[in-house]
C-alpha cells in the first residue's frame, strides 16, 4: 500500500512542470496537440504526454552579411538585425520545423531581393524605407508561423573599393561646384554694390573727396607707408566757391 502511494506521489511530482510568465507551453497527448499551457505549474503525465516551451519575448536576431547586386549592377555587402516575437506558440511549433532558423533564412532571402530591386543611390539614401519594406514582406510570410516581425534595421552597407573612390570623387566635385557657385554669387553681389557706390559718389558733390580722405586716413596708420597723393579735380572744384578762394583772390 505504501509503495503504491509513494509511486503515485513520485509520478505526480515529476508530472509538475513550470511555465514562466514570458513562456507558453504547447502540450501533446499521445503525439496529438492538446492545448496551450499558460504560465504557472502544470501537469504533464509522463509517457502519455509531452510539451514544448516557447519564449514569447521579443528577440533580436543578427542577419549574417549578404552579398547582393543592386538594380544598377553594383555589388554590395549588407547585414541587418531583425526584431520579432511569437504571438501564437502553437503555430510556431506546429507550422514550421525550426522557426528561429526559418526566420533567419527568410530574412536573408528577402533582404537580397529587396536590394536587387533598388539602385545604389536609393539603397544609400532611403535606408529606412527599404528596411520598412523588408519588415513588411517578412511579417506577411511569417504570419502563418505565429510570428510577428516588429522591425528590421539595416546595419551596414559595404561597397567595393572602386565604388568608394568613385563616390568620393563625385562628392568632391559636388563640393567644388558649390564653392564656385557661391564665389560667383558673391562676386556678382559685390559688383552690384560697387556700381551702386560709384553711382552715388559720382552724383553727390564732395563724396569722392570724403572717400579719398578716408582712404588716406587708413593708409597713414602705418608709418612705413609712403603716400604719393594726386589731388582729383573734384577736390579742386570743391574749393572754387569756398571762402578761402575768395580771400586769395582779394
Amino acid at each position: 500500500m505504501w509503495i503504491f502511494i509513494i509511486i503515485i506521489a513520485f509520478i505526480i511530482l515529476i508530472s509538475i512542470k513550470q511555465i514562466d510568465e514570458y513562456e507558453r507551453g504547447v502540450k501533446f497527448t499521445t503525439g496529438k496537440f492538446t492545448k496551450m499551457m499558460e504560465p504557472g505549474w502544470r501537469l504533464v503525465i509522463p509517457i502519455f504526454q509531452s510539451f514544448k516551451k516557447v519564449d514569447i519575448r521579443t528577440k533580436a536576431v543578427d542577419v549574417p552579411e549578404q552579398e547582393a547586386i543592386t538594380r544598377d549592377n553594383v555589388s554590395v555587402k549588407i547585414n541587418a538585425v531583425i526584431y520579432y516575437k511569437v504571438f501564437d506558440a502553437s503555430k510556431a511549433i506546429l507550422a514550421v520545423e525550426n522557426f528561429r532558423y526559418a526566420v533567419s533564412q527568410l530574412a536573408q532571402t528577402t533582404m537580397r531581393n529587396a536590394v536587387g530591386a533598388v539602385s545604389l543611390d536609393e539603397l544609400l539614401g532611403e535606408r529606412e524605407k527599404i528596411s520598412t519594406e523588408i519588415c513588411n514582406l517578412i511579417d506577411q510570410a511569417t504570419d502563418a508561423w505565429g510570428i510577428k516581425v516588429e522591425n528590421v534595421e539595416l546595419k551596414d552597407i559595404a561597397l567595393p573599393e572602386e565604388m568608394k573612390r568613385v563616390l568620393a570623387k563625385a562628392a568632391e566635385a559636388e563640393r567644388e561646384k558649390l564653392a564656385v557657385i557661391t564665389k560667383a554669387s558673391g562676386e556678382v553681389e559685390a559688383s552690384k554694390n560697387l556700381a551702386k557706390a560709384a553711382e552715388i559718389m559720382a552724383t553727390t558733390p564732395g563724396a569722392l573727396h570724403l572717400r579719398t580722405l578716408s582712404t588716406l586716413n587708413d593708409i597713414s596708420s602705418d608709418q612705413s607707408n609712403t603716400i604719393v597723393f594726386a589731388i582729383p579735380l573734384e577736390v579742386l572744384k570743391a574749393f572754387e566757391n569756398s571762402d578761402i578762394t575768395k580771400v586769395i583772390k582779394k
